[in-house]
């Protein structure tokens, strides 16, 4: 009897593990810079912009090659920047620091400071989440600054501001072409479950990014960037790992490439990722106070964006 309980003890702690590292995050980057680095270098091998799917070389996109035209600043439209995907101050905001500030938030000069820049430099736990990969994608300058930290939604009508790019950006929403819908549902979904404590989202959005994730699925380069990332930051990306492996066991039943990316409704998959969110959620934790040890770096303007 003894050994019996002893058994079903060790089998939990070990399935409390197992469930533990299943949703680990980002435990290797701490550094934005490093992270922009690091893509630079995978996205060389799909040298496309997020939004308006133009071709660039080195930090310069091809406005030509997608029909881009800037909507007013010409010279932000002129270069590369790695977009937060779930925008940095949604799950910033929920550290104490971003409001309140921290007592070793000062400048040279003794001003007090908050938000961002204080943020990344009291807490570890946002340092990794705003340098994770997985929610990194190279834009156009501009794109990005004027996408802001709004939030995704349906925009009636096709208000065009930057020639062929098909995004519209309205009372604080934004409208992404269908190409990559899926791709920030997922993203989305990611974030939500490795996060559970800085990230959760409404119905109203969990409805959304669900339909996207179904309605627009996996592809090969989005599988491919997920493999490169997993080896360099560590963690599996859970939301993308089943979705690949169906769409590898696709690709073996099915020689015809215009078959399997006609085939949308497979990548609703064998593991669901409310399933997965919900668990996860019962564990989240409400604190967000400043602990002791955490204070490390110096805050930048990297955390900007």
């Amino acid at each position: 009897m003894n050994n019996f309980f002893y058994f079903l003890v060790l089998f939990f702690l070990c399935f409390q593990t197992i469930i533990a590292q299943a949703n680990e995050g980002n435990k290797k980057i701490e550094s934005f810079s490093k992270s922009k680095n690091f893509l630079k270098k995978i996205h060389q091998e799909n040298p496309v912009t997020f939004y308006c799917q133009c071709k660039y070389n080195y930090n310069k996109p091809n406005w030509e090659s997608c029909g881009f035209r800037p909507r007013k600043d010409k010279k932000r439209a002129s270069r590369i920047e790695w977009e937060h995907v779930l925008p940095a101050s949604y799950f910033g905001i929920k550290f104490d620091t971003w409001k309140n500030g921290h007592p070793d938030c000062k400048n040279k000069k003794g001003k007090k400071f908050k938000g961002r820049k204080c943020t990344e430099k009291i807490h570890s736990a946002y340092r990794k989440m705003q340098a994770d990969l997985y929610n990194l994608q190279p834009a156009i300058g501009e794109v990005n600054g004027l996408r802001s930290n709004y939030q995704i939604g349906i925009i009636n009508g096709e208000k065009r501001e930057f020639g062929n790019c098909d995004i519209e950006i309205n009372n604080k929403i934004v409208e992404p072409t269908e190409k990559i819908r899926g791709n920030i549902a997922r993203t989305y979904l990611y974030m939500e479950y490795t996060y559970p404590k800085y990230v959760t989202f409404n119905q109203n959005i969990k409805s959304l990014i669900k339909k996207w994730d179904e309605t627009d699925p996996v592809d090969e380069w989005e599988c491919f960037r997920a493999d490169k990332i997993q080896k360099i930051q560590g963690n599996l990306n859970q939301i993308l790992y089943q979705r690949c492996q169906n769409q590898d066991k696709l690709k073996v039943g099915n020689s015809n490439p215009v078959e399997i990316q006609n085939k949308t409704i497979i990548y609703k998959n064998n593991i669901k990722s409310d399933d997965l969110i919900n668990k996860n959620n019962v564990m989240q934790q409400n604190s967000t106070i400043s602990n002791k040890g955490s204070f490390k770096g110096k805050g930048s303007i990297d955390a900007l964006k």
